[in-house]
């Protein structure tokens, strides 16, 4: 079913959060397809049935997982029916995240006017999510084959915004997103060190994803693009296959930038 090769991930069992997500949910229908095992995990039921619906009715390669990944007792949870369902895994993509758009008040508003819910809100799932389930799945992890976290981060945890690219659009760079995304950078280093040589961490930070922005911004943003356009889900999901594959079984603690170019401008 899986292609042949070292970067085939068919046979292998895959945790992905935020799986009914835009990326998580294109993640899915990769692996899904290359024969691997996915336990998908997302807040919204209604998404992972239809995802289960449209990737693996039967369920035996996809399996849902209803989880609120920003409260603690249920990643405790969570950590307890994957366990019951399998005895190890080959890998963990964390996607789950509040980004721009997640929170109506005190979220995607100017400085002044961002409030602390949000802002506790965004670290918990954006950064200590990964911290706990992590330390609640290392020992499914070590039993895996050549065991895999990747960790979804953004351009903007290591880079500054560009407020230009905002004005005039109803659209946002809250701190708290910056501040948690930037924060999960360290973290992948903390665990690629704590964890190796057992399980390797890795990080893919995309730019900007095109999802019917407003043209004004998609225009000024592909101008500091060097490969001229936006991202799609697929030109991320490609570098997150590649460090869960035995392709990539000598990296780790690495922050890989899927982001055309962003800043070098278009050639």
């Amino acid at each position: 079913m899986g292609s042949q090769g070292i970067f085939s991930l068919e046979g292998k069992k895959i945790l992905v959060t935020g799986a009914a997500g835009h990326l998580g949910a294109a993640l899915c229908d990769y692996l899904v397809r290359d024969g691997a095992t996915v336990f998908a995990v997302d807040i919204d039921t209604s998404a992972l049935d239809r995802l289960q619906g449209e990737l693996n009715p039967s369920g035996d390669l996809l399996v849902i997982f209803a989880a609120d990944l920003a409260d603690e007792a249920s990643r405790v949870e969570l950590a307890i029916s994957v366990s019951e369902h399998t005895q190890h895994l080959d890998g963990v993509v964390f996607a789950a995240a509040f980004v721009g758009t997640s929170f109506a008040d005190g979220w995607a508003v100017d400085f002044a006017e961002q409030t602390l819910p949000p802002w506790r809100a965004a670290l918990e799932l954006n950064l200590t999510a990964p911290f706990h389930l992590t330390q609640l799945l290392e020992g499914l992890l070590r039993k895996g084959s050549n065991p895999s976290i990747v960790n979804v981060g953004s351009i903007y945890g290591s880079k500054s915004p560009d407020w230009s690219l905002y004005q005039g659009v109803a659209m946002a760079n809250p701190a708290a997103y910056a501040a948690s995304k930037g924060g999960l950078v360290q973290l992948n280093r903390w665990l690629a060190s704590v964890l190796s040589p057992a399980i390797r961490v890795n990080m893919v930070s995309p730019g900007g994803i095109v999802r019917g922005q407003p043209q004004a911004f998609i225009d000024r943003y592909e101008k500091k693009v060097a490969l001229g356009r936006m991202a799609t889900e697929q030109d991320i999901v490609g570098p997150i296959v590649s460090l869960l594959s035995s392709a990539s079984r000598y990296v780790t603690g690495q922050n890989l930038f899927a982001d055309g170019g962003f800043e070098m401008g278009a050639h």
